[in-house]
């Protein structure tokens, strides 16, 4: 009897140790950035399965370890500063991580051209000064400027992921540039809010985010335009029913997660689920354009 109660322990332990390794795991995935550099690169093949792009693998790898880097660096720099003697074991980890991922991105930006790499200054720049301040006698960053910040981060991800790989093609006239990237930014925007109303306590009042300027329910109707606005160019981008049929999935579980969104929300309902919808998207293309 008291060999079965220490097999059932030693089981129960084991299961213990597996899932809390697991959790581990699964909190690094996240607070390292790297769910949040598949869902940009996600965007960038979906650019590509859009236009018949032949896949840029060089220019796939840059993007997601500069996505890694640059969100590292927005989100721990100030941690890092403060408190770089006390960090804690996962907060190091992140760091050597982090710098691992640079490394990378110095290993990709030499398979580029200078042409190619140079289509990135203007929103490295814009990083930077997202966390970097400048304004105001050096005492404000883009990101503490009232309005700015979902506009900015909505800017960057829509410009690597449109206008880039577009730009490194050159087989699409300016009006497709131009329509690809609103509706990018459109969509964007809208996958942001759930963040916004998340962080809406978290967030300085002189930002002033949209869930604190116009509240949380009229911020859920503004996502709902400009989903409504971000399919109406769907059907102007692409003549493909797979593809509008994708894309309108898609805006109906973005704008479903939105209505859902709160304050108090679970803790990965944004940083994985939201988050997962560009990953989403690219893998039904990859099925079902075939």
């Amino acid at each position: 009897m008291r060999e079965l109660i220490n097999i059932k322990l030693l089981i129960k332990n084991a299961y213990f140790c597996e899932m809390t390794l697991l959790k581990l795991i699964f909190n690094f995935y996240i607070n390292a950035s790297i769910h949040v550099a598949f869902s940009v690169y996600s965007l960038v093949r979906i650019t590509e399965f859009y236009f018949d792009i032949p896949h840029d693998e060089n220019l796939g790898y840059f993007i997601f370890y500069a996505t890694i880097t640059g969100y590292n660096f927005i989100k721990y720099a100030g941690v890092a500063k403060f408190y770089h003697m006390s960090l804690t074991k996962s907060m190091r980890s992140i760091q050597i991580f982090s710098f691992i991922s640079f490394c990378m991105l110095i290993y990709y930006s030499f398979k580029l051209s200078i042409k190619s790499l140079s289509y990135f200054i203007p929103f490295g720049v814009i990083t930077i000064f997202y966390v970097v301040p400048f304004l105001g006698g050096f005492q404000r960053n883009l990101r503490k400027v009232s309005y700015l910040k979902i506009f900015i981060v909505s800017f960057v991800w829509s410009g690597v992921t449109t206008i880039i790989p577009l730009l490194l093609n050159k087989n699409q006239e300016v009006c497709i540039f131009i329509l690809l990237f609103l509706q990018r930014m459109l969509f964007i925007l809208v996958l942001i809010l759930p963040f916004e109303i998340r962080d809406m306590r978290l967030d300085f009042e002189h930002i002033k985010t949209l869930p604190q300027k116009i509240g949380i329910k009229y911020t859920k109707k503004l996502g709902f335009i400009f989903l409504l606005f971000s399919l109406v160019i769907e059907f102007l981008l692409t003549k493909s029913y797979t593809n509008k049929s994708i894309f309108l999935g898609i805006c109906l579980l973005l704008l479903f997660l939105v209505m859902r969104s709160k304050q108090n929300q679970s803790k990965f309902y944004s940083s994985f689920w939201v988050e997962s919808l560009p990953i989403l998207w690219l893998i039904l293309l990859m099925i079902l354009s075939k």
